[in-house]
């Protein structure tokens, strides 16, 4: 499968390397578009995914590196947080890490630090969406963020307040390099570590009990 994005650049830059060679009747010409293009239709892949069953589980909502794992202090108490970087050679398409509710959608403007910088959970464009469990899941209350890197210039996200989508669901997804964080219940077990990759809609971060399973 694949994002209707990866069609519309893949076609353009193959009908500029089209034209390119009926102009100049030199193949050579075609060489970087068509090379574009080829990066274009692969970039924006969009793979299906094993959705892992069992209550309480909160899944990545991007492809990409672990690269940090943090308890944190937030105005309703402390909060685990994962950082997840994605380059450009991940998945970008972004998927609800739990079932439920959407009760807060919150797209915020700012800079384009790059993504591996801790400042850019804060000071980067970023759209911030918070769920309430529901179902297997209820109860649990995540946020997760998308946020812009150094090359990412759009977020995308298809869902409004008050909708509800379930775990491991196509929500948005955003272009080129960037970084997803994910707050989640302090009492939630960890399942990942820093320097581990994991996969969007796959890959269980943390679980709220011990015997739930992946």
């Amino acid at each position: 499968m694949m994002v209707r994005d990866g069609y519309i650049y893949g076609a353009s830059l193959l009908a500029v390397a089209a034209v390119l060679i009926w102009l100049t009747d030199n193949w050579m010409w075609a060489i970087v578009p068509a090379l574009l293009a080829c990066f274009f239709l692969w970039f924006f892949r969009d793979p299906d995914r094993r959705i892992p069953t069992g209550s309480g589980l909160i899944v990545s909502p991007g492809d990409g590196l672990v690269t940090e794992t943090a308890v944190i202090t937030t105005p309703t108490g402390p909060r685990q947080r994962i950082s997840i970087f994605l380059s450009v050679f991940d998945v970008h398409i972004n998927r609800a890490p739990i079932t439920g509710v959407l009760s807060s959608v919150h797209y915020q403007t700012g800079k384009y630090l790059n993504a591996m910088n801790p400042d850019s959970a804060e000071r980067n464009e970023q759209n911030v969406v918070t769920m309430l469990g529901q179902g297997s899941d209820a109860g649990i209350e995540v946020t997760f963020k998308q946020i812009a890197g150094l090359l990412a210039r759009r977020i995308v996200f298809r869902y409004s307040e008050g909708q509800t989508v379930a775990r491991g669901e196509r929500v948005g997804l955003i272009k080129f390099g960037s970084r997803v964080d994910v707050l989640f219940p302090a009492n939630a077990i960890l399942r990942v570590k820093v320097g581990e990759r994991v996969k969007g809609g796959e890959s269980v971060l943390a679980a709220m009990h011990r015997g739930d399973g992946a």
